[in-house]
């Protein structure tokens, strides 16, 4: 009976640690492709405002300034257009990420119950056996 015991441990232990590695995987993929999605679009955020700051720079009386105002506030609208987009893809990746991963849970839950079960009825016809 303890020979038995610990196989099923073991067995659910081994198990265990092969759905919790899938599911680091899976976190860990998907920190990555968010880490890189938003170090491109601060990248490009940084890029486009420090290009204008150059012009900014570059002005030298009021006039030129107010020619270069208007391209501030283009700068300002793509820069925010891209936070958004990316909090955007942001968003959808790591929700088809949790969606994996709770896809992961279920058929974990669904196979031990169907063992489970098994067992449970391996237990009951061995019972009935004997009964008879």
């Amino acid at each position: 009976m303890s020979y038995q015991f610990n196989e099923q441990f073991t067995a659910v232990s081994r198990q265990f640690a092969d759905t919790a590695a899938q599911v680091n995987r899976l976190a860990l993929e998907n920190a990555e492709k968010v880490f890189g999605l938003q170090l491109a679009a601060f990248e490009e955020n940084a890029n486009a405002t420090f290009a204008f700051l150059g012009e900014v720079a570059g002005a030298r009386d009021f006039d030129s300034l107010k020619a270069v105002w208007p391209k501030g506030l283009q700068v300002a609208r793509e820069n925010a257009e891209r936070v958004v987009s990316t909090s955007q893809e942001v968003f959808g990746r790591t929700l088809k990420t949790n969606e994996a991963i709770a896809e992961i849970a279920k058929s974990q839950i669904e196979s031990t119950t169907a063992k489970a079960q098994a067992e449970a009825e391996q237990v009951v016809k061995a019972t009935t056996a004997k009964r008879k």
